[in-house]
């Protein structure tokens, strides 16, 4: 027995090692001083695989533990980085496209659970009153402690008009929370807009998409169709991210030609570049420049950017760049903090693996990472605080990725300041309404009226009372 098992674990460190070097993990080590494959760690690998397979107690697939050992590398890296089977990876190339099935969130993993980042707007998630920051603990009765990522969003996937249940742990609950969610096709509007009043525009960025650029112009000619307005605010509130390029090309809609927007930095000489407002930059494949229709006023108009606790990844490349060349003000509170890239790395049999592979950095050089973007004006949801309590940010992952200068911005209670206890039983504020209290703010803003800010708060990040700091 002792004898079949050597050979077994021989035969497996050969199996193991090539798995790895299909991943092209040989590669990348030749590339850095060509270090060598670990054998000592490939062997102990080996012996564990090998030892499952001869002593646990049902037998065990070969796919399905190699499957399990490519996951869990991934997931022990950082929160972002995942492997996608064929359906995962199909459902992600679907979701960016804009309509997919299912629930309407975007998740991640905390201590081995599932953790709602945002809620997508106007899904049936949002409209059953799941919340950033809340826990998945169940989904219909079955726990989520130890599924990987791409495990619960399938659980989650399913056909239209279908319930399902989710069992939410929530902090300031003292019970968890039955949710029943009836399943849809979602399609998520990435771009909206309105005239607030005459002359003052509003557009909302609810997701980065495949035609998130395209969709941008035809709102804002839409908005400047009864002429030149006196002020503009881009809402970015709850918008977890998305595709790079639609982020260049939204700041690129707002700024001068060949503005830096954005750049990068990673191990690898890929990973090391930088984005400007160019086509190129902004386009995929070899289209006609659809920045080329947009207003003349865009470039030059007053513009306020709201951001909060879920504005993520793409949105918050737009808020800094915006910010950091002085084209807009940033109203709103700490945006999540996620600025870190992620590049999708196909394998065989449709599969892919997502991986981080570098972070990404304002025109100013400033990391989002595990930081956000600190608004201009400190403003809630109400005067009394936000309703959204105890928000969760990228700094409040287990294993997320540090800031390189190791600035980060941890909340360890609620996002409110000055709260008056009250705002847990109010309703979600509906952006972009009459009883939108930042947006409000905002307009004050672009009207030279004062801004109502926040209360101080030592981790706030901005300090001040009822006040207007002015145009920037």
């Amino acid at each position: 027995m002792s004898g079949s098992f050597k050979r077994f674990g021989l035969i497996s460190i050969g199996a193991v090692a090539g798995v790895l070097i299909s991943l092209g993990l040989s590669a990348v080590a030749q590339r850095e001083e060509r270090v060598p494959l670990p054998l000592d760690e490939l062997r102990q690998l080996s012996d564990v695989f090998g030892a499952i397979k001869a002593n646990y107690v049902e037998p065990v697939d070969d796919k399905k533990l190699i499957t399990e050992a490519i996951s869990g590398m991934l997931a022990g890296l950082d929160p972002h980085s995942a492997y996608l089977d064929a359906d995962a990876f199909k459902e992600l190339q679907v979701g960016t496209q804009g309509e997919f099935g299912g629930l309407g969130i975007e998740v991640g993993l905390e201590d081995g659970f599932v953790k709602v980042v945002s809620p997508i707007e106007d899904t049936p998630a949002a409209r059953a009153g799941v919340k950033a920051g809340d826990l998945i603990v169940r989904i219909d009765g079955k726990p989520t402690k130890g599924l990987s990522l791409g495990e619960a969003v399938k659980m989650m996937r399913g056909k239209p008009k279908t319930q399902i249940t989710l069992t939410i742990s929530r902090k300031g609950e003292t019970q968890p929370l039955l949710i029943k969610i009836i399943r849809d096709v979602i399609r998520v509007q990435s771009v909206k807009s309105k005239m607030i009043e005459p002359g003052y525009g509003y557009v909302r960025v609810t997701q980065f998409q495949e035609h998130t650029v395209e969709n941008l112009v035809k709102h804002l000619n839409k908005v400047y169709a009864d002429g030149e307005l006196k002020g503009l605010v881009l809402d970015l509130r709850n918008d977890p991210g998305g595709l790079l390029h639609g982020a260049i090309g939204v700041s690129a809609a707002f700024l001068p030609a060949r503005t830096l927007v954005t750049s990068t930095d990673g191990r690898t000489d890929d990973a090391k570049r930088k984005y400007l407002a160019i086509p190129e930059d902004y386009l995929r494949g070899t289209r006609e420049d659809i920045l080329q229709n947009l207003p003349a006023g865009a470039k030059t108009v007053p513009m306020v950017v709201m951001v909060n606790g879920g504005s993520a990844s793409a949105s918050e490349i737009v808020a800094g760049a915006l910010q950091d060349h002085k084209r807009a003000v940033v109203l709103g509170t700490q945006s999540f903090g996620k600025g870190s890239v992620q590049s999708m790395l196909p394998l065989t049999n449709r599969t892919a693996i997502k991986l981080t592979t570098a972070r990404y950095f304002t025109p100013s050089g400033r990391s989002i990472q595990a930081k956000g973007i600190t608004p201009d004006f400190l403003v809630e949801e109400t005067p009394e605080g936000d309703i959204t309590q105890f928000r969760v940010r990228e700094a409040d992952l287990t294993g997320h990725l540090s800031n390189p200068t190791g600035a980060e911005e941890r909340r360890s209670g609620s996002d409110q300041v000055g709260s008056d206890g009250k705002l847990r039983d109010r309703k979600p504020i509906e952006f972009g309404s009459a009883q939108d209290y930042q947006l409000q703010q905002a307009m004050n803003h672009l009207k030279g009226k004062p801004v109502m800010i926040a209360k101080a708060r030592e981790d706030a990040g901005v300090k001040g009372d009822s006040q207007d700091k002015g145009r920037k």
